[in-house]
């Protein structure tokens, strides 16, 4: 399987060059998607020294509009079979790709969501953000007839075929929502997996908000019942 990994950014010049180097450490990936997203802390400039060095690509946004855009242009440029969306804060350990991967090797699968409410090694820190987690999890589970832990996961890997004639619109984080609404609604195989997560705090540059949390109720409760 070729492996496309996916990396949103957005003024991150203090951890791009060491997620880059934690992907290509696990030799896994066939490529490695830099999608930046407007930065202002000089990223762009990291970002254009790497461009084309080895199996990376940059591709860069004029304007900021969010998580979820840069996602899906990271998704429309990847050429992989397999499309792996990594974050680029450090919060998800790369190291987690074999155990990701694996459902999707068995055949068991067409998407993986690392979970990080299934007994992986986390760092003990932000009660509220965890408790909101769960609560637009546990909608999701009764919307749409799942038993998902963790919905709002950063780690999902699938198919290049689950997404190809999905429209997906979302340009915030937001995204998380639409895209699992989506996969639900479509019947594509779940499977989740246990990894590890050291989240980092607002004060070290969290991004996402409460009126985040809102937009996502709205996204689930919306594709419920519209395509």
């Amino acid at each position: 399987m070729k492996l496309s990994v996916i990396i949103p950014i957005y003024n991150e010049v203090e951890s791009i060059r060491e997620i880059v180097k934690r992907v290509q450490n696990t030799k896994l990936a066939w490529e490695i998607v830099l999608v930046d997203d407007g930065s202002k802390d000089g990223t762009r400039d990291l970002l254009k020294e790497m461009d084309n060095q080895g199996n990376i690509r940059v591709v860069l946004h004029e304007k900021n509009q969010g998580k979820g855009a840069a996602v899906r242009t990271g998704m429309d440029t990847a050429l992989g079979d397999i499309m792996l969306i990594q974050d680029a804060d450090l919060e998800y350990d790369p190291r987690d790709y074999p155990t990701l991967l694996k459902p999707l090797e068995e055949g068991i699968a067409d998407v993986v969501y690392g979970s990080r409410f299934l007994g992986g090694p986390r760092r003990v820190v932000m009660f509220w953000h965890m408790v909101a987690n769960h609560l637009l999890t546990f909608m999701t589970n009764i919307l749409y007839n799942t038993i998902l832990s963790d919905m709002e996961t950063g780690y999902k890997v699938f198919r290049r075929e689950v997404i190809e004639g999905m429209p997906l619109h979302a340009k915030r984080f937001h995204f998380e929502p639409q895209f699992t609404a989506k996969v639900l609604k479509r019947k594509y195989r779940i499977f989740e997996v246990p990894i590890s997560f050291n989240p980092r705090d607002y004060s070290q540059g969290k991004k996402i908000k409460l009126k985040d949390a809102f937009e996502a109720v709205w996204t689930l409760l919306k594709y419920r019942f519209v395509d």
